[in-house]
């Protein structure tokens, strides 16, 4: 494996903690990516670009490629946000067709023309119930497609897809965030958050991470719009 990672950064709490580990604890150099694919809660986009400052990354990426066209989410639609009093079951109207597929292929593109040995994705346990590309089979799976679909993967050995909190639960990537480091006052996790990153303290991004703070026992340090 490479010295280099690229790390993918939404602007939440897990994929800062995720880069965070990669940084710190694995000793990679990062290579950031941030992705513009139309979502409305905007303010995300320059909390990772925050975030990335932070980690002194080697280098911050921002593509675009809008998926408000494709539609199918209350993330890239005018849809109505779900702010349920309980967890949702089932998917969540807060899927993003195909997302994690999306932005992991455009990982692998960018790790494979910087050279990285590593891609970091900040997806853990909690979501695997509303979540299908959030799981350890798709992970695995994807894995097989950059072996078999890189020049990288043919050659020598396609960059490994590293999930560091895929076992753990909020309070614990909390606790890991805190150990490393993580001003999580940067960080945004509101799926409805306003133009100034103030969160809307309903949704379901919001609930869990409030309930993660809490069970960690420490002080949420979140904006509330």
């Amino acid at each position: 494996m490479g010295s280099r990672a690229v790390a993918l950064l939404s602007g939440g709490m897990d994929s800062a903690v995720s880069a965070a580990w990669a940084a710190r604890e694995q000793g990679f150099e990062l290579v950031t990516l941030a992705v513009d694919y139309g979502q409305r809660h905007r303010a995300e986009l320059a909390a990772s670009k925050a975030i990335s400052g932070w980690l002194e990354a080697a280098e911050l990426v921002v593509l675009g490629i809008d998926l408000r066209p494709v539609g199918g989410s209350a993330l890239t639609t005018d849809a109505e946000i779900p702010k349920p009093d309980t967890p949702a079951e089932g998917i969540p109207a807060t899927y993003v067709p195909a997302r994690n597929t999306i932005l992991l292929a455009l990982a692998l593109g960018l790790a494979e023309a910087r050279g990285a040995g590593a891609i970091v994705i900040g997806v853990n346990r909690i979501d695997y119930s509303g979540y299908p590309d959030c799981r350890p089979e798709f992970l695995e799976a994807f894995q097989r497609v950059a072996d078999l679909g890189t020049r990288a993967g043919v050659t020598g050995g396609a960059p490994r897809v590293l999930a560091p909190l895929v076992d753990l639960s909020k309070a614990a990537i909390v606790e890991l965030g805190l150990r490393l480091g993580v001003p999580f006052e940067k960080t945004i996790s509101c799926y409805d958050a306003g133009p100034d990153g103030g969160a809307c303290g309903a949704c379901d991004a919001c609930r869990l991470r409030r309930e993660g703070f809490l069970a960690a026992g420490v002080r949420d340090p979140t904006r509330y719009a």
